[in-house]
């Protein structure tokens, strides 16, 4: 729901930290001056603007809750400015809910509007955008399907509960594993700190990003007391956050 959360008061939503202003959960990959993101959240144009994304190549989807695709309607300036289609890459139960909710996407153009201007690819395998070989990463969200990404030395997976054992094989020797780690509390469709933390120690990436952060995880706090526990590699991700990746 973001941070702060809508009629919400407690200290983190009231935080002053800058840390603890959490827009939806995406990711932009960019590479030799293409960009691809990863979910188009409820508040992709505002996060486009502040990563000031002068051309978008591609769109990959995780899954299709309504805080990772509500902003598919705002991709299309990047279509004007383009004069081009853009690509998306999704399941395909992820791609058959696009089509249900934007429906006027991908019926008979109407003369008086715009509307977003895609190229479905349903993900049945790696695939490559901007450069870059993706492996789509299969994991569980509660009872639902969801996939997360490998590029090169990183991976995304945000929103799941479970990691099957064949998708594990698909996270070794990572620099980075950006991962679901919604609050400490038991949730049925996210993993808990505890439980993040589990699954980092058994995957041994050299550096761990938790995203998907409810409202019950004040930034430095948490990251102090990650610390303590020994976890030097593990922190809370943060809206803004940059790193390199190697491809």
């Amino acid at each position: 729901m973001g941070v702060p959360t809508l009629t919400c008061h407690c200290r983190v939503c009231s935080s002053t930290d800058p840390h603890d202003k959490r827009l939806r959960p995406s990711i932009l990959l960019a590479h030799n001056g293409q960009n691809a993101v990863i979910d188009t959240t409820p508040d992709f144009r505002f996060q486009a603007m502040r990563a000031k994304i002068e051309r978008l190549d591609a769109i990959l989807f995780t899954h299709a809750h309504a805080d990772h695709i509500l902003g598919f309607d705002d991709i299309r300036p990047f279509n004007l400015r383009q004069k081009s289609a853009l690509p998306v890459y999704a399941s395909p139960e992820t791609i058959a809910r696009l089509k249900q909710t934007f429906s006027y996407v991908f019926e008979a153009p109407t003369p008086y509007s715009t509307v977003p201007q895609v190229v479905v690819h349903p993900i049945d395998g790696p695939f490559e955008v901007i450069g870059t070989r993706i492996v789509p990463v299969p994991a569980r969200h509660g009872t639902m399907g969801v996939l997360g990404f490998r590029f090169g030395g990183a991976a995304y997976l945000t929103d799941f509960s479970v990691v099957p054992e064949s998708s594990k094989a698909l996270l070794a020797d990572l620099d980075d594993l950006i991962l679901d780690a919604l609050r400490d509390e038991p949730h049925p469709m996210h993993q808990t700190v505890d439980q993040a933390l589990a699954l980092v120690r058994e995957l041994k990436p050299r550096r761990a990003w938790f995203t998907h952060i409810a409202h019950e995880l004040p930034h430095a706090e948490t990251n102090a007391r990650l610390l303590a526990a020994g976890y030097s590699n593990v922190a809370l991700a943060y809206d803004g956050l940059r790193f390199e990746v190697h491809v």
